[in-house]
């Protein structure tokens, strides 16, 4: 992907659109989680139900604090884990929508070890949701030839990125009380974030 395709893809989400990208797993959905609509157009891409908490990629640790409040424990798992799979529920700040918190109001935020999903996120200025870029209840994908068939005409943009590994999901983890709780099993083990968190 050139530096055009990012600017590109970051026009679409500027106007709300929604971009297909690929992650360090499969490919995923970005929207601004800011806009009710372009969430909106999101879950119509997916044929998703609402009410269903949409996960969210960073660029960086700081931007991943601009959508969410990470305490002692988060920042710690976060210098730990990131860039990689490890996705860790943090209260949502105001400006993250309601549609794509969970119920708690809460989101799922993590930075990939992927160069373009963070170019990405970092060309746009904010954190993008990264739920995967296939119709609800089917198999992630992880070719940009599988998503078009899926969802290009849905979606104002598709960046190919090659195959992506595939895999795990991003382990899923909640540090806001006292004790940790593994909430997906995924890529990293939990006796891995449980030790890193001594």
């Amino acid at each position: 992907m050139t530096r055009a395709d990012i600017d590109e893809a970051v026009a679409v989400l500027c106007e709300g659109g929604v971009v297909v990208y690929p992650t360090d797993t499969f490919y995923g959905l970005a929207a601004d989680p800011r806009r009710s609509d372009a969430v909106a157009r999101l879950f119509a891409v997916k044929g998703r139900p609402t009410g269903q908490a949409i996960p969210l990629i960073a660029c960086d640790v700081q931007q991943a604090a601009a959508a969410g409040e990470l305490n002692a424990a988060a920042s710690r798992l976060a210098r730990a884990f990131w860039p990689g799979p490890l996705s860790i529920v943090v209260p949502a700040r105001d400006v993250i929508c309601e549609e794509v918190r969970a119920a708690d109001g809460t989101i799922a935020v993590r930075v990939p070890a992927c160069d373009a999903a963070r170019q990405l996120a970092r060309a746009f200025g904010f954190c993008i949701t990264a739920t995967s870029a296939n119709p609800s209840g089917q198999p992630a994908v992880t070719s940009a030839a599988t998503v078009a068939g899926g969802l290009r005409g849905s979606v104002g943009l598709v960046l190919d990125g090659g195959e992506t590994p595939g895999g795990a999901p991003s382990t899923l983890v909640d540090v806001r009380a006292s004790q940790p709780r593994l909430i997906r099993p995924g890529a990293i083990a939990w006796d891995r974030v449980l030790r890193s968190l001594e």
